[in-house]
C-alpha cells in the first residue's frame, strides 16, 4: 500500500511536472493531467475534440507504478492499444523524479512521439 507521505511527494512532482512541461498560453489546446488507482499513477495529455471542442480527449502518456515492497515506483509505457508494457530503459527509483526526468527525455520516442 502507498504511504500517505509518499503519495502526496509524488502529487508534488507530478503537479509540478505537469504545470512546467505545458506553458499557460496553450493550456486551451493541451493539458496534462494524472489519475490515481491504487499504487498506480498515469499521466495523461488531454486535447480538445476536433469535432466539438467543448469535450476533451485523453491520452495516457506514461504509467508509475508503486512496489510497497521494495519502496520503488517502475515506469510503463502504452502500446497502440493501450496496453502497459515495463519500461526497460528506467531502472525502478525511490523517487519519482528521476522517471519523470526519463519520460521528459523520452531517448526511445515512445512516450511524446
Amino acid at each position: 500500500m502507498l504511504p500517505k507521505k509518499e503519495q502526496l511527494l509524488v502529487e508534488q512532482s507530478l503537479g509540478r511536472y505537469c504545470e512546467e512541461r505545458i506553458p499557460a498560453r496553450v493550456r486551451n489546446k493541451v493539458r496534462l493531467t494524472y489519475r490515481w488507482r491504487g499504487d498506480t499513477v498515469t499521466l495523461i495529455e488531454e486535447r480538445p475534440y476536433f469535432r466539438d471542442p467543448k469535450r476533451w480527449t485523453s491520452h495516457p502518456v506514461a504509467q508509475f507504478r508503486y512496489d510497497a515492497g521494495d519502496k520503488r515506483w517502475t515506469l510503463y509505457c502504452a502500446d497502440r492499444n493501450s496496453r502497459w508494457h515495463f519500461y526497460e530503459d528506467a531502472e525502478p527509483a525511490v523517487a519519482i523524479q528521476s522517471l519523470l526526468d526519463e519520460v521528459s527525455r523520452d531517448p526511445t520516442h515512445i512516450f511524446w512521439g
